[in-house]
């Protein structure tokens, strides 16, 4: 059988990293990742736990070809030209890759209750907040003098006023990480792609692409141009694969008692969810996971996300590729990072 070198090609990767693992072995496992040809980093503004600008700073300082990306960037916590700006900086820092392009990524969401409430945000009709920063912050990154006057954002004659550096037009990607059917849409018509949220099934993904080649579809782009990157928790032990699957139903039941996104995106059983929520309330402890872990049914988290073994995960991935996913970004949620790495280093589906 003669293979094609389009079907050789090995498939691009990314590790997801928040807030599970010590900084400095972050930083270590993104260099190995670099070395073993993975293409980016996604780093998660984590609750109240992790900022995303300080890590993704470090990471870019600390590789030399990997594009780290925010995954994602609340947009009520900095106001769009203060995001254009430090996304302009890290620009700076993290120049480009060997193929030209920007090394930085811009992923933007909406946050999530409980904790939007609890800090004071006001999430009133996110969708059009939304809008309106991605807007501005495209219209920015041009370099030009923009004003803007939306429900949301105000700018009135604001540029990115470099004064003694680079001044060319930054060209940086910007994604949408979006759950629900019309931030999709939204990804697909003004965003280089969605980053899809993790613990759905391939069913869901699949829904998921449609939602977004309608957004693009309406604004008269093509729709397989838009990049399609998914977060994906994988839990990965050979020596212990009920370990791993044991692991993975805690965060399930994080997910399932926490976030009424990514609940409802799942398609768990609402009884099952109820269960889970009178154990797991926000904010939880790692003992509070544990504990609702009995509670969800082995075939629910081989559904939701890459558990097991090497192969066993290497299976689950590709059932998400096969789906429409255009780069899977695994997160890891076991202590050891480097099987993860090693199982997917120049890995084709």
């Amino acid at each position: 059988m003669t293979v094609s070198a389009a079907s050789a090609r090995p498939q691009r990767m990314a590790l997801y990293l928040q807030d599970k693992h010590d900084i400095g072995y972050e930083i270590e496992m993104a260099r190995y990742a670099e070395a073993q040809g993975f293409s980016e980093i996604w780093q998660a503004d984590t609750r109240l736990a992790r900022d995303c600008v300080v890590m993704m700073s470090a990471l870019l300082a600390q590789t030399s070809r990997l594009r780290i990306g925010s995954g994602v960037l609340p947009i009520y916590t900095r106001n769009p030209a203060v995001i254009a700006a430090t996304w302009s900086t890290m620009w700076e820092l993290g120049g480009l890759t060997p193929e030209g392009e920007s090394r930085v990524m811009l992923g933007l969401g909406a946050w999530w209750e409980p904790i939007a409430g609890r800090v004071g945000a006001d999430r009133r009709k996110p969708l059009t907040a939304m809008r309106e920063n991605i807007e501005a912050i495209r219209a920015l990154f041009t370099m030009e003098e923009v004003s803007y006057e939306g429900e949301f954002v105000h700018l009135d004659r604001v540029r990115l006023d470099v004064a003694y550096g680079d001044t060319s037009p930054r060209n940086i990607p910007l994604y949408l990480g979006a759950t629900g059917p019309k931030m999709l849409e939204l990804s697909g018509e003004i965003c280089d792609g969605p980053v899809l949220n993790y613990v759905v099934s391939t069913d869901y993904v699949r829904d998921a692409i449609d939602h977004v080649n309608v957004g693009a579809t309406r604004a008269g782009r093509i729709p397989e141009e838009i990049d399609r990157p998914e977060l994906l928790v994988c839990s990965l032990s050979d020596h212990d694969p009920d370990e791993a699957l044991l692991t993975g139903k805690s965060l399930v039941a994080y997910y399932l008692g926490t976030e009424p996104h990514i609940m409802q995106a799942s398609g768990a059983d609402p009884d099952l969810v109820q269960c889970v929520q009178e154990i797991v309330g926000w904010p939880a402890t790692e003992a509070d996971y544990r504990k609702a872990a009995h509670l969800i049914p082995d075939e629910l988290v081989h559904e939701l996300m890459a558990v097991g073994t090497a192969a066993d995960c290497r299976m689950k991935v590709a059932e998400f590729v096969d789906a429409g996913v255009t780069c899977p970004i695994l997160y890891p949620i076991m202590d050891d990072i480097k099987p993860v790495v090693d199982a997917f280093a120049h890995w084709s589906p």
